[in-house]
């Protein structure tokens, strides 16, 4: 059994999907998804939900995992993906841990232990109220060292990190980490942000062509509320906001398209603190990072 490990890593549509396949299909290995909103069932477009014809028969794990109406912590996440991985590996095969959600690859990699601090739903509720401006000013209140390194915009994760606070009294702790239990390698695809911006806007086009629309009105249908579909952000949420009358399709385009790259500037800035990570621009140059690290790898 191996306990080797890659993870292919990215801002939104660098083209990590695409690589991953021609990887594990070139070193023997399976795909475990690390994006936050591809374990939802019936999130396809919105989230660029790898096809059956697209995966060419490789195993893909941790997608359409639970329902869009319940809520999906990075604690479940981890319990998942372990699993799989583990699973994976007593095959002999290579597991690559692929996505752009920086916080679902560290709790893997890293062992990491998140604080069990139960939901208090009464709590949030009121929090929830508070305007992403309102909740990161009272997080660098009442932790000024959590307001350092928290994504500002996450109101997600303001939240919960307020949520920590206020139930604990005590600064949100640092995050403990288990020693690793993967020979870790990290892949990082890197584009020129102008690159980036166009297949931002292409990859936009291409999915209001396959029905984007029609499956968030589906979603709505099938009991998922306004309020939960706005959380999920990017896509999903203007196109809500469209549905809703609140913005006009001229808008909800733009909004999507400038949200986009922001959140690609965000996913770069968590990434470029790992500096175990190998930036790559494509195939080729993955190809010879794995092979330099062979044998040890």
């Amino acid at each position: 059994m191996t306990n080797k490990l890659i993870v292919i890593l990215g801002p939104t549509a660098s083209g990590k999907t695409d690589l991953s396949i021609k990887l594990a299909k070139k070193f023997d290995g399976e795909v475990v998804s690390a994006d936050s909103r591809q374990v939802y069932k019936r999130m396809d477009i919105g989230t660029g939900k790898i096809t059956k014809k697209e995966m060419e028969g490789m195993p893909h794990h941790l997608l359409d995992v639970t329902s869009p109406k319940r809520k999906f912590t990075v604690t479940q996440y981890k319990k998942l993906a372990l699993k799989a991985i583990n699973e994976i590996q007593k095959k002999s095969k290579i597991p690559f841990l692929v996505g752009g959600t920086g916080f679902y690859i560290q709790a893997v990699i890293d062992g990491i232990i998140i604080p069990s601090i139960k939901p208090d739903w009464k709590l949030r509720k009121k929090l929830e109220k508070k305007s992403i401006q309102e909740l990161f000013k009272m997080l660098k209140k009442l932790d000024p060292r959590r307001a350092k390194s928290i994504e500002s915009k996450n109101k997600r994760r303001l939240i919960r990190a307020l949520e920590i606070v206020i139930k604990t009294k005590k600064p949100v702790p640092l995050l403990k980490k288990n020693k690793p239990q993967f020979e870790v390698l990290i892949l990082g695809v890197k584009k020129d942000p102008e690159e980036l911006k166009e297949r931002i806007r292409k990859r936009l086009l291409k999915r209001l062509k396959q029905g984007m629309i029609a499956e968030v009105k589906k979603l709505r249908k099938s009991g998922v509320s306004w309020k939960r579909l706005e959380e999920f952000g990017l896509e999903y949420k203007y196109i809500a906001l469209y549905l809703q009358n609140k913005i006009t399709k001229k808008e909800m385009t733009d909004r999507i398209q400038k949200e986009s790259e922001h959140f690609a500037k965000r996913q770069m800035t968590w990434f470029k603190r790992d500096k175990r990570i190998y930036w790559i621009k494509d195939y080729k140059e993955a190809i010879k990072v794995i092979k330099k690290a062979k044998p040890s790898f």
